[in-house]
């Protein structure tokens, strides 16, 4: 059983709760979407066939505790559940980043999942599959990629209509050029939001750098 990878790296986590923390990361190829401010579009097709058991030993020679499963899309390659059973079996704490258009129902209890709801000025809304919703577990997590103000207000409607706050983490991260993580920040102090500003760490540490951080 195999997956195509395109990338494996040691990174410091950019997002999210787990941002800080050394890890290693596994990028697969291949993504469904097309969001209009991706910044990983070199995933979108390439990489190389690895099988199961030689990650999972790449994993554990790496000796790192965390490992980043992102994309592209993970959950795209059905053997990527397989993967990830793998790695927890293997004592590691597996994040997945995943795009939220595809079916959670399947992904070991074990994993910590970082699900995104895409936002209109993604170009990709109608992706989005609301019955995710109810196999996330508390101690996971939700992401908005933000255009700017028109997409504020829809994730603070969907935060309300969902009750998504107690469901999980919530997390609103600006898109990069697009909007300034400044005024962001003052939204969401105005409106007292139950949500977390999600700054990209490797930006910060590694400007101008798309690959390899």
């Amino acid at each position: 059983m195999s997956v195509l990878v395109k990338e494996i790296y040691p990174a410091i986590v950019g997002e999210a709760s787990a941002a800080g923390w050394p890890a290693l990361l596994i990028r697969l190829s291949g993504c469904n979407l097309r969001c209009v401010y991706c910044d990983t579009r070199y995933a979108w097709e390439g990489g190389r066939k690895r099988s199961v058991e030689e990650l999972a030993r790449i994993a554990r020679a790496k000796g790192f505790r965390r490992i980043l499963l992102t994309g592209g899309e993970p959950l795209l390659q059905a053997e990527s559940l397989e993967l990830m059973a793998e790695l927890v079996r293997a004592g590691r704490e597996v994040l997945l980043e995943t795009n939220g258009s595809l079916p959670l129902e399947r992904v070991p209890a074990q994993v910590h999942i970082i699900m995104d709801l895409k936002t209109p000025g993604s170009g990709q809304e109608s992706a989005n599959r609301y019955q995710n919703l109810e196999h996330l577990k508390k101690s996971d997590e939700l992401k908005f990629v933000l255009s700017g103000l028109n997409d504020y207000h829809w994730a603070k409607a969907m935060m309300s209509e969902f009750d998504l706050d107690r469901r999980c983490a919530v997390n609103l991260s600006p898109a990069s050029g697009l909007l300034d993580p400044a005024k962001l920040a003052r939204w969401m102090l105005r409106d007292r939001l139950a949500a977390r500003l999600n700054l990209q760490i490797h930006r910060v540490l590694f400007p101008g750098k798309d690959r390899g951080v």
